[in-house]
């Protein structure tokens, strides 16, 4: 992570507590599995991995800064490039109005960061990247920090030494990033492990 925009230094984050999503117990609102059912909007994969990456580093009215500088964008492109970072886009009117972006290592997949112009939009976005990596055989989703936004969906954290043999694990299997669900509806591939709140 960089501490600002502007700063070109990068620094290495090892909590003693890391954020994780347990894919088999991901958690999802009665109105947000509404939300998804109407398809209010359209999902696409790695078709505007930049325009992701810009949208997470611009300032919002809550954050002035981000963490995301010129290298960390240079960096992730390359990752992209490669097959090995990944983002998936909420569109509505064919219009980029939110999403996210991570990398994949093995079964793992670290989330990056994530953004949104609209309501629900990052949160679907979420709930696509969760139903993607049970489907592609992940076992490891790496939130890096617990948010309340994170929490909401069942984030914990749990301790570096578990963090470690969780990676250890996940990064010794394989499993695939999948762009589409083919023809498979998010809910559907969500609801026999889905947890549904209020």
């Amino acid at each position: 992570m960089a501490e600002s925009r502007d700063n070109p230094q990068l620094h290495w984050i090892d909590p003693e507590t890391r954020g994780i999503l347990l894919l088999d117990a991901f958690h999802v609102s009665r109105s947000l599995m509404k939300v998804l059912r109407r398809e209010v909007f359209k999902i696409r994969c790695d078709t505007a991995f930049e325009a992701v990456l810009r949208g997470c580093a611009a300032p919002t009215p809550k954050r002035r800064d981000t963490w995301i500088n010129s290298e960390i964008h240079s960096l992730f492109t390359e990752l992209f490039r490669q097959g090995h970072a990944h983002s998936v886009e909420t569109w509505r009117d064919g219009r980029l109005v939110g999403g996210l972006y991570g990398v994949s290592i093995g079964a793992a997949f670290f989330g990056e960061s994530m953004f949104s112009q609209e309501s629900d939009a990052s949160k679907v976005a979420l709930c696509h990247l969760v139903a993607r990596l049970r489907r592609g055989g992940f076992l490891l989703l790496d939130t890096q920090f617990t948010t309340a936004h994170l929490s909401r969906f069942g984030a914990i954290e749990i301790s570096r030494q578990e963090y470690l043999e969780r990676l250890e694990q996940a990064t010794r299997q394989c499993a695939v990033f999948e762009a589409g669900l083919g023809g498979v509806p998010v809910t559907t591939l969500l609801r026999h492990s889905i947890n549904q709140t209020s």
